[in-house]
């Protein structure tokens, strides 16, 4: 790993107005901060970087615009440099994103909102943790279980609408009308 001066980072996100903030906030940070919206332009960049100029530290946002997939941000920086540190941040939170995220390369995996300072404590938490307290699932409303089904579905088509749509046997308006609801506690 560099010096602190030399902390090299790619943020990987379409909103663009997140993306400025996460950005000016590394950057007082020490960080040297790159930027990408999608996985072509992920691609470009690496291909345009020497070996010893890629970033080592990555926060790749979940789902990127016309339906892209932070997921194959993740595999494609992953295979590029497996000791680069990625850290996902999603508002689409799941249990079966996560999963492959963390299969995939991933370090970490955060639930948006997530701040700077929780983005740097990710990159820094190399190892998992025993003492994480294990409780049992709380009873489960139908809606959450359809969410979580719905999330499910999305990341197993790439963040496809009408494939997911096609796969749970919804018309693809219904499926966007319900992902554009808030999350059901």
């Amino acid at each position: 790993m560099a010096d602190d001066e030399d902390r090299l980072l790619l943020i990987v996100e379409d909103d663009d107005a997140f993306a400025r903030t996460l950005t000016r906030s590394f950057e007082r940070r020490g960080y040297t901060v790159l930027r990408a919206s999608t996985h072509d332009q992920v691609q470009q960049l690496l291909s345009e970087r020497g070996p010893d100029d890629t970033p080592e530290y990555a926060v790749v946002d979940l789902k990127l615009a016309s339906g892209g997939s932070g997921l194959s941000c993740v595999q494609t920086l992953h295979e590029h440099d497996a000791a680069m540190v990625i850290v996902v941040l999603t508002g689409y939170a799941s249990i079966a994103t996560a999963v492959e995220a963390i299969k995939l390369g991933a370090r970490h995996y955060l639930a948006k909102p997530a701040n700077t300072d929780d983005i740097e404590a990710a990159f820094s938490r190399a190892q998992g943790d025993a003492e994480v307290e294990v409780t049992e699932r709380a009873t489960t409303s139908i809606k959450t279980l359809e969410w979580e089904r719905i999330h499910e579905t999305l990341a197993a088509t790439d963040f496809n609408i009408s494939e997911t749509a096609r796969r749970l046997g919804m018309h693809r308006r219904t499926l966007a009308r319900k992902l554009e609801k808030q999350r059901v506690k």
